[in-house]
């Protein structure tokens, strides 16, 4: 695996990386790129939406050209101030620092001289910059602004709505660990559950929506297809990082002591059932046109530090798996990005409001629910049945989005209008 850039680059190019790459993690750039990937999609479709007429501008007065104000001088001062705390805290604190950066921003280290510095320099621009557009009278203007002029706003709060879900619903999932350190829990770049984070991220756009006089109906249909592939390119994320969100053992691989993967063979047998006691798990062996790597992996140099050391590794991800699992994150990643692209063909066919989130509520409900069956989580015991945190809330996904498609009924314009509209 590939945990930071570090590993990454020094895998492709085969020669040694210099030691700050490590501060930048595979994760959080694929995290970076899903939500630009989720910006771009819906934006595209809130300015479909605004061509059909569903979607209006709000108008705002500006003042323009006058002095900057005090608050203005002391907000960009604090943000100079915190940037260069921060950033001027790494330098000579690389390798401390890289195998928790998220610690480290969230903790009160840093550089107190250079947080001077940047205060200063940001202070000083900012003040430069507004003598450079003060008039000797101010002017005062009303601007539309569209919904689609927002989506840098509405990409944030899906971002800090959806990070605090995944963290509260991934605490709930894993009890006994949060309560043992729920500082490292919540400050980690893993343990992060969809689910919860599209729940807190859908309330958060509710109450978005209602403060800028957006349709939430509409907002949802737009945003469902780039929902969709944000998941899956973050689901690459986890893969690459090895975060711990993969399947139960596949007994038909172990690994060796320098962190191969190998078949196993009869011999194994106890090794086996000595690792795998109590946990799920199954025999796969992959067939002969399937790659291996499909079946299964033992995820070595995980972010995580899951499993066992492999044999001569320095560094600080020197972990891999005892036994192979099944690699959900690459099942979920290829199938969510298809569906992203099944719903973006679509889009254009439904002819009511919320058939489109219906239809991706079912979507994702249904490929979470399955995938369920091989993945890693606490499972609650009802007597009968066992159920994991995620396969009840895709049940409630799917339930929502049927009712959404059999009885919320909302016509959007004809086809010819939306033809005539440049659409």
């Amino acid at each position: 695996m590939y945990p930071d850039f570090q590993y990454l680059l020094q895998s492709l190019t085969g020669s040694p990386m210099p030691g700050w790459l490590s501060l930048f993690k595979t994760f959080g750039f694929l995290v970076a790129l899903s939500f630009m990937g989720a910006a771009w999609a819906t934006s595209q479709e809130l300015r479909r939406k605004e061509k059909q007429g569903l979607l209006l501008p709000q108008y705002q007065t500006i003042v323009v050209g006058k002095k900057v104000s005090m608050l203005e001088l002391l907000i960009s001062a604090f943000t100079g101030f915190l940037l260069g705390f921060k950033i001027g805290g790494v330098f000579g604190h690389t390798t401390e620092i890289s195998p928790d950066p998220m610690g480290y921003a969230l903790s009160l280290k840093g550089s107190f001289i250079l947080g001077l510095a940047g205060a200063a320099a940001l202070g000083i621009w900012k003040y430069l910059e507004g003598k450079k557009q003060e008039l000797p009278e101010p002017q005062t203007r009303k601007i539309a602004v569209y919904p689609h002029d927002l989506i840098t706003e509405i990409v944030v709060v899906a971002a800090l709505g959806g990070l605090a879900g995944a963290k509260i619903f991934n605490a709930l999932e894993t009890w006994d660990d949060f309560i043992k350190n729920p500082i490292q829990s919540l400050t980690s770049s893993s343990g992060l559950t969809f689910l919860g984070g599209l729940i807190m991220a859908t309330i958060c756009f509710y109450f978005y929506t209602r403060r800028h006089n957006i349709p939430f109906r509409h907002m949802c249909d737009a945003a469902a297809p780039g929902i969709m592939l944000a998941y899956g390119v973050g689901r690459l994320g986890c893969q690459l990082s090895g975060d711990g969100d993969w399947g139960i053992y596949n007994t038909a691989y172990v690994t060796a002591p320098d962190g191969a993967l190998r078949a196993s063979v009869a011999a194994d047998n106890q090794y086996i059932m000595q690792m795998t006691s109590n946990t799920d798990h199954a025999f796969f062996a992959a067939p002969s046109w399937l790659p291996r790597w499909l079946c299964g992996m033992n995820y070595p140099h995980n972010v995580g530090h899951e499993g066992i050391p492999i044999t001569g590794c320095t560094g600080d991800y020197c972990n891999v798996l005892p036994v192979s699992v099944f690699p959900t994150p690459v099942y979920e990643a290829i199938t969510c990005i298809i569906l992203f692209f099944v719903l973006w063909a679509l889009r254009k066919r439904f002819t009511s409001t919320l058939q489109m989130f219906g239809t991706y509520l079912i979507l994702v409900g249904v490929e979470r629910f399955f995938v369920e069956l091989i993945r890693v989580n606490y499972k609650y015991n009802f007597g009968f049945i066992h159920p994991t945190q995620a396969e009840l809330l895709s049940v409630v996904l799917v339930i929502t989005g049927l009712c959404l498609l059999l009885f919320y009924r909302e016509k959007v314009p004809a086809p010819e209008q939306q033809l005539k509209s440049g659409d």
